[in-house]
C-alpha cells in the first residue's frame, strides 16, 4: 500500500465564531440568537432546541411551544 492510501482525509473544519450569530440581509445585520436578560448585550444565549441558555450566568429561557389544532 502506498502512503496516500493509508492516509485518512481530515474533515474540513468550519470556522464558527461570531459569524454564526448574525445574518446579513438588505436592511443590515440581524441577530440570530437572543442576548441574555441578566448579563445584557454582548452575551449571546445558546440554542438547545427547546430552550435558550446563557453560558455565562446559567439563565435559561424556554421557547414557546406551538399549539396545534
Amino acid at each position: 500500500m502506498t502512503e496516500e492510501a493509508t492516509k485518512k482525509k481530515k474533515a474540513e473544519k468550519r470556522r464558527k465564531g461570531v459569524f454564526s450569530h448574525y445574518k446579513i440581509d438588505e436592511r443590515g445585520l440581524k441577530r440570530m440568537l437572543p442576548f441574555c436578560e441578566r448579563c445584557g448585550p454582548g452575551y449571546f444565549m445558546a440554542d438547545h432546541g427547546d430552550r435558550y441558555t446563557c453560558g455565562h450566568c446559567g439563565f435559561t429561557r424556554y421557547k414557546q411551544a406551538e399549539k396545534g389544532e
